[in-house]
């Protein structure tokens, strides 16, 4: 099945061109995190019967208002270096063997059609397009013959990243820093995540494009990794990496992610509240390190 969350915290499934409210089949309150992910901690598939949608509202896709699908995941886990031509382009010594995994701010998640926020003026922040895992059921030390069997579905996402001093969470956990969607795809109608074309434009300009063939750590090995590490729980998400192509945005810029099978992601990108860096709070004062 194919989700989306839009208006005020509906959830829709996906036919063809046409959402289908399915939010009257959901049981109990709906938290901060989302419709989605009530569905995905319950332990619902999503798998309603024909009759049961027939009965329900419904409206063409593009009369909605698309949302993320996620708004508040319980963790936003990210996957440094996991492509070898990216290793290069940045030219690291290490990948995602060596530097594992890290973590990102839940309150960064903005959906599509949003605006990414730049933080500084004369600091570059960079777009990394990445195919995103929903995690569907509790997860700790899984073997990746198994790990399939816990992820409910894939989305697009975006790592956005400030090229300066701090480790990787600060740099990548700004409010407006992950964005994700249009939609979750479940894994049984995706197919293979191994064998899917990405692609990231910028003001229409391609600037990656890849397939997560050439992932270093696979969908499963990186769910089987990860879950080495931390329990994973349902409704989180994992941002698989990022392909070569990395490159700063600007002021009005547009960032497009489409993915096979689950779409397009797009958002804008603003610097109305953007300072110096040399002016973020802390810098130059009592508190800052000194030799």
């Amino acid at each position: 099945m194919r989700f989306v969350v839009f208006a005020e915290q509906r959830l829709g499934v996906v036919e063809d061109d046409v959402v289908v409210d399915v939010t009257s089949l959901l049981s109990g309150p709906i938290g901060p995190a989302g419709p989605l992910h009530h569905l995905i901690e319950s332990g619902g598939t999503g798998a309603w019967s024909e009759a049961q949608l027939r009965e329900l509202p419904r409206q063409p896709l593009t009369e909605v208002s698309i949302q993320a699908p996620l708004p508040r995941p319980p963790k936003i886990i990210g996957a440094p270096v996991n492509y070898l031509d990216h290793k290069a382009e940045m030219a690291y010594t290490h990948s995602i063997a060596d530097l594992g995994v890290f973590l990102k701010a839940s309150s960064s998640v903005v959906g599509p059609n949003d605006q990414v926020q730049l933080p500084y003026e004369d600091v570059r922040t960079d777009q990394e397009g990445e195919l995103t895992v929903v995690i569907g059921r509790t997860a700790r030390d899984v073997d990746a013959d198994n790990a399939a069997e816990y992820i409910f579905g894939y989305t697009c996402g975006l790592d956005m990243s400030v090229r300066s001093t701090e480790d990787r969470s600060t740099r990548k956990s700004f409010d407006t820093f992950t964005p994700l969607g249009p939609m979750v795809v479940t894994a049984e109608d995706l197919g293979d995540p191994g064998a899917l074309d990405l692609e990231t434009r910028v003001n229409g300009v391609v600037r990656q494009r890849t397939s997560t063939k050439d992932l270093i750590f696979g969908v499963r090995e990186l769910v089987a990794y990860t879950s080495s590490v931390m329990t994973l729980w349902p409704g989180d998400v994992i941002l698989t990496g990022t392909p070569a192509g990395v490159g700063p945005v600007a002021e009005g810029d547009t960032i497009e992610v489409e993915i096979t099978g689950i779409g397009t992601l797009t958002v804008g990108v603003t610097s109305a509240s953007a300072r110096p860096y040399a002016k973020r709070p802390g810098a130059g004062s009592a508190f800052a390190v000194r030799p």
